[in-house]
């Protein structure tokens, strides 16, 4: 594959609310004068996607394989640690960084927005 051919993606499913918001987020940081003043929204918002992309990829097929309850928690359990370890890591490093870098991150959420259509 080169540079302009389409990369396989694989997307994941997450609700309308997190949608808008991430939309409403996006656009707020991106006509900003100070995007640095939306680091921590940024930060908590790439924290939601993590998790909602954490449930649809993992949480969810292990349901719809109805695996039982004492794997389910156990998935669940997991997955809640792990939240809890990357969610300061995440805030940390976007609260960290600069107009510009904001704005790639902002820029790449969109683009993977717009993968799956």
């Amino acid at each position: 594959m080169n540079a302009s051919s389409p990369q396989p993606a694989l997307r994941f499913c997450y609700a309308a609310e997190l949608h808008a918001k991430t939309l409403h987020l996006l656009e707020t940081l991106e006509q900003a004068k100070d995007p640095t003043q939306h680091r921590s929204a940024l930060g908590d918002l790439v924290v939601e996607l993590t998790h909602a992309g954490l449930d649809d990829y993992f949480l969810k097929p292990l349901q719809l394989a109805k695996v039982g309850f004492v794997v389910q928690q156990t998935a669940n359990l997991g997955i809640a640690g792990a939240n809890r370890i990357m969610a300061p890591m995440i805030r940390t490093i976007i609260g960290r960084l600069d107009q510009a870098q904001l704005q790639t991150i902002s820029g790449y959420i969109r683009q993977l927005m717009s993968a799956g259509h």
